[in-house]
Formats: structure tokens, C-alpha cells, sequence
């Protein structure tokens, strides 16, 4: 009987584990199609040599490929998304499994050593760190307290134009006036964070040091996009190929001596004001009394918290909603419809008698039509920054490592004809007729400028409330006319964001009475 009870025991055990091993025999692993073409070594990295931008190879690559394929970048592997329907696995099923950013040089010498939380692991430093940011500068509540630093610098910018106009119209062309408007747009945003953040007012005879801030955090996003040899073949690092690494700490030695000039101010003013409550506190301020009264997650001296903080705030701020003006302001130029009808919508509901307002943007729906249609277009990041799989996962059904890099290509869904009905042109009435339920905060993946899930840009509401009221201010206030009848040059420069190649010159002449100037 003893046995019998063995025999029948070890049998049970047996076909348990041929079954066992049959199952997981039957499922193969489905890896990611990968792209044919790679080299020796560098794999496909030789594809990105240029003269087009990484976004466009990737997306003419997926016409071949598919919305997922596989490329190995030196001694990486990337996975590149082109489809939004798997952009929306990637960030709700696997949001946890994507949410890390690979290393990267840049990353280790402009960001403090990853002190940046944009750029940094994640785990618990970047959830504090992001946490903070939402409270104490991104809140609605926030971003209604500092409405006045806002209008304050758009009115004297519009002041000073009408001014240039007034000196110069005699001998101008037509009556008008040219402006750059790049520069126009960048001085306005830099003079607004820069006073938002750490409470530093330029004036008229600062130009040359708000025009160096301004040149240093342009160089600081041109250098984080930057293929570095020695990020994909890391034993190449030594030879620093191209020079981007030397460039890279010269960049993060000026950055700063900056923002240390600013926080040694900060905590001078914050000793001689000890108990005076009637002072309205910059970011800078707010985070030196986190930093102090705290101790915060991970290995950083507050010092560094404080200036790499700022800094990423800085930079985003200025550069992606600059990158943002500049391409709507030159679509509407190339579309003299659109910009008649964004005029008119704000002499229907603000008229000419006084300034728009803030508060009217609610009510400027072809004005915020416009806006959704020039980030569908011209998305400041067309490819999202880079993931990285903390874990395995799957993916349209196929098995991703931990440690792939995920690239996801917003360009191509942005402009994906079975989603955008002639995807190439600039038609802001999509968004008020056939896509008008889509919004931009990263609920609608066909439309993702800002990214989705964990590492969405926590700065949405800000940048729309910026770019809406610049743009309304500044077609109520002028006539903006393109400087001949060619139209407006599209090419892109590059960097981690993708802003306009060339100068925007534009014919500016006044349209209110006087007394709004």
C-alpha cells in the first residue's frame, strides 16, 4: 500500500511538471520587431547623423516598422512608440514600470547629478522633490498669486513696442514697425520666471545680463539633446567626440555661478527681514524654508536642491513656452484666416476700448483652438523625454527587459491622418467642431504635448495660462504682418526642444487707442 502511495505521488509530480514546463514552453518571448540596418557596434546610430531630426527618421522608420520597433543605440536598447493607443499602455498599465529616466551625461553635469527631478530617477527624492513643486509653485492657487507679476510684464513689454513704434514709425515701412519676435518672446518670459522664481527684476539697463541668463539656459536644453557619443558607447567617454562634455561643464559652471549669486542674495534679504510678514516670497525663498525646516529624501546638500530645483523650473518655463509662441505666432502668419479670426473673436469679447485680460481667456475659444492646433503641430518636444523599464513589462503583446529605453514619438500620432483629417495642415477649427472634447493634459493620448502619466509636465497650467494671455495681448495690441509675401520659415533647430531655425521678423503696427499703450 505504502507503494502503491509512492508510485501514484511521484506520477501526480511528474505530469505536474511536464505541464508545467509545457506551459512555459509554449509561451514564446515575442520581442519588439526590431529595425533592420544596424552596424557593428553603434547599431543604428548612425541614422541619427542627420540632416533631418530624430523625430522624422523615427517616424518614417515606423511606416516600415510599425507603431512599435526596436532600434539598439551603442550598447542600448530603445523601443520607439508611434502609435497612440500604445503611448496609453505605456503610460497607464506600465506608468509605474516606464516612470524611471535613463542616465545620461548630460544628465550627470547639467543637472547637479541628477539633482533635477525632470531628469532624475525616480523614487522617492523625485516624489518629494515634484510634490513641493506642484504645492508651492504650480498650484492653481499659485499661479493666481503671481497673475500680477504676469500682466505687469506683459503691459510694459507691449508699452515699450508701442514706444520703438512711436520713435521709428515716421521712417518705417508703411507705417509699421519690424520686430524680432523670438527675442520679443524670450525677454517677456525670461523677465516673468526670473521674477516669479527669485523675485529679480531686470530693468531697461539690464539687457546684456538678461540676454546672457537667457543665451545660458538656451545652451543648457540645446546641450541635453545632444547625441553624446559616449551615452551609448560609454567606453568612449574619455575622448569626449564632438567636444559636448567640455561644452556641457562649461554650460553647468556658468549655470551656476548664476543661480549662486541669486540664492547668496536670498539669504542675505532673508536675515535682514527676520519677522516681516508683509513680504511676498519668490520660489527661491520658498524652497530655502522647505530646505531648512525639512530633511529632504536622497543624498543632496540643500544648496543643491535649492539651485537644481530653480533651475529646472527655469529652464522649462522659458525655453518650452518660448519654443510654443514662436511656432503659433509663425503658423498664423502662414495663415492670414486664422490670425483675422483670433483678432476678431477678441474684439467680440473684449473689444478695443480696454486690455484683455486673464480672465477673458475662457471665453476666447478659437484663441485656445489655435493653441491645441500649433501643439498638435509643432509639440515643443516632439520625442517625449526618454523612459526607462525599472521592471519587465509587456507591451502590445510584446515583452519588454528592464533597462529598455522608451522613446515615444509624439510627432507621428500628432499628425496621424487616421486621426487628423489633412494632419499637415493648419486648421484650428478641428478643436471646435470634430476634436473639440480632446484636451492637452494628458487624458487624450492622440494629443500629448506634455506628456501623460507619472512623468507628465507638471507645469500644464502655467504654460497655458502664459502662452494664452501673450498671445491675446499681443494681437489685440497690434497689426502683425509678415515682412514680404513669402511665407514664414518652418525649419527647425535642434536641442531637447525643437524651436524655429531662423529669425521671426515681423511688421508690427498698433491697433488700440493710445491710451491702452
Amino acid at each position: 500500500m505504502d507503494f502503491f502511495l509512492i508510485v501514484l505521488t511521484l506520477s501526480l509530480f511528474f505530469v505536474f511538471l511536464h505541464k508545467l514546463f509545457s506551459s512555459s514552453g509554449n509561451r514564446q518571448c515575442r520581442n519588439v520587431p526590431k529595425a533592420d540596418g544596424a552596424w557593428p557596434v553603434i547599431g543604428h546610430l548612425h541614422l541619427l547623423n542627420g540632416p533631418q531630426m530624430p523625430h522624422k527618421i523615427f517616424g518614417h522608420m515606423s511606416d516600415k516598422y510599425g507603431p512599435i520597433f526596436r532600434v539598439k543605440l551603442g550598447v542600448n536598447q530603445v523601443v520607439i512608440v508611434s502609435d497612440h493607443k500604445i503611448a496609453e499602455e505605456c503610460f497607464t498599465t506600465n506608468d509605474k514600470a516606464f516612470a524611471n529616466r535613463p542616465k545620461s551625461i548630460a544628465s550627470e553635469i547639467l543637472a547637479y547629478n541628477y539633482a533635477m527631478f525632470g531628469l532624475g530617477p525616480y523614487g522617492p527624492y523625485w516624489r518629494e522633490i515634484r510634490k513641493i513643486v506642484t504645492i508651492e509653485f504650480l498650484s492653481a492657487r499659485r499661479i493666481d498669486m503671481f497673475s500680477h507679476v504676469r500682466e505687469f510684464e506683459v503691459k510694459s513689454a507691449v508699452k515699450k513696442t508701442y514706444e520703438y513704434w512711436m520713435k521709428n514709425k515716421s521712417s518705417s515701412l508703411n507705417g509699421g514697425v519690424m520686430m524680432e519676435m523670438k527675442e520679443w518672446f524670450a525677454n517677456l518670459i525670461m523677465n516673468t520666471m526670473v521674477k516669479i522664481l527669485f523675485g529679480v527684476q531686470y530693468t531697461d539697463n539690464e539687457d546684456q545680463e538678461r540676454s546672457k541668463a537667457h543665451k545660458v539656459i538656451r545652451r543648457f536644453f540645446e546641450l541635453l539633446g545632444v547625441p553624446v557619443v559616449a551615452d551609448f558607447l560609454p567606453y568612449l567617454r574619455w575622448l569626449d567626440i564632438g567636444g559636448h562634455e567640455k561644452a556641457m561643464k562649461e554650460t553647468a559652471k556658468d549655470i551656476d555661478i548664476m543661480l549662486e549669486d541669486w540664492l547668496a542674495e536670498h539669504r542675505r534679504k532673508k536675515k535682514l527681514r527676520e519677522n516681516k510678514s508683509a513680504y511676498e516670497e519668490d520660489f527661491m525663498d520658498v524652497m530655502l524654508s522647505i530646505c531648512e525646516d525639512k530633511d529632504l529624501p536622497g543624498h543632496f546638500d540643500a544648496d543643491t536642491i535649492i539651485k537644481a530645483t530653480c533651475m529646472v523650473m527655469l529652464s522649462a518655463g522659458v525655453d518650452t513656452t518660448l519654443v510654443t509662441l514662436t511656432w503659433t505666432l509663425s503658423l498664423l502668419l502662414n495663415n492670414d484666416q486664422s490670425l483675422k479670426r483670433a483678432q476678431d473673436e477678441l474684439d467680440t469679447h473684449v473689444g478695443k476700448n480696454r486690455r484683455v485680460q486673464e480672465s477673458d481667456i475662457k471665453n476666447l475659444v478659437y484663441l485656445q483652438a489655435i493653441i491645441k492646433e500649433s501643439l498638435r503641430l509643432y509639440s515643443p518636444v516632439p520625442l517625449l523625454l526618454p523612459h526607462e523599464s525599472i521592471e519587465d513589462c509587456v507591451v502590445s503583446g510584446y515583452d519588454i527587459p528592464k533597462g529598455t529605453r522608451l522613446l515615444v514619438n509624439i510627432w507621428k500620432f500628432h499628425r496621424d491622418p487616421k486621426i487628423w483629417p489633412n494632419p499637415h495642415e493648419f486648421k484650428p477649427e478641428r478643436f471646435l467642431t470634430t476634436h473639440k472634447d480632446v484636451n492637452i493634459r494628458g487624458n487624450h493620448f492622440e494629443l500629448i504635448p506634455f506628456g501623460s502619466g507619472r512623468r507628465i509636465c507638471p507645469g500644464i497650467s502655467l504654460a497655458l495660462q502664459v502662452v494664452h494671455y501673450v498671445l491675446a495681448v499681443l494681437l489685440q495690441g497690434f497689426e502683425i504682418k509678415r515682412p514680404s509675401d513669402e511665407p514664414i520659415d518652418m525649419s527647425e533647430s535642434f536641442g531637447l526642444t525643437i524651436l524655429k531655425a531662423s529669425p521671426l521678423e515681423v511688421h508690427l503696427t498698433p491697433r488700440l487707442n493710445s491710451n491702452l499703450y
